[in-house]
């Protein structure tokens, strides 16, 4: 058994993961993907830019903020959470560059940041509806 089998039935030990009966690696078919894989460095990027929305709290705030902008004690109220923690939040998607803000007054209005994650919002939204 290979190495790389080996680890791949440790990681799913009780699931019915299909998997190629016999070990054989078709180089031309890895030669081709190898130049589209991403570095490393991106994938670390993205695997942050997913963490941030990996929240139930944050995709709350998300949602409130799908199609309109608010105030931090507006997202409070509708969330029903404080607003230290909803700043919290907040911080962490602006990070991420998922939402960003507007002063107006002593009022701070938050949005999604662009119409990318408004589609990404939409898309998984949809996704999980199917």
């Amino acid at each position: 058994m290979s190495k790389s089998s080996s680890s791949k039935s440790q990681s799913f030990p009780n699931e019915d993961t299909p998997s190629c009966d016999a070990y054989l690696v078709h180089l031309d078919r890895v030669r081709q993907v190898q130049p589209e894989i991403m570095p490393v460095e991106k994938a670390q990027q993205m695997a942050e830019f997913f963490n941030a929305l990996a929240d139930p709290n944050r995709l709350r705030l998300m949602s409130a903020l799908a199609n309109r902008e608010l105030c931090v004690c507006d997202l409070a109220a509708a969330v029903k959470v404080s607003e230290s923690a909803v700043s919290h939040q907040l911080r962490i998607l602006r990070s991420q560059r998922l939402v960003k803000y507007r002063r107006e007054g002593r009022n701070v209005y938050y949005s999604l940041a662009d119409r990318h994650i408004i589609s990404l919002y939409q898309e998984v939204s949809e996704h999980l509806q199917e």
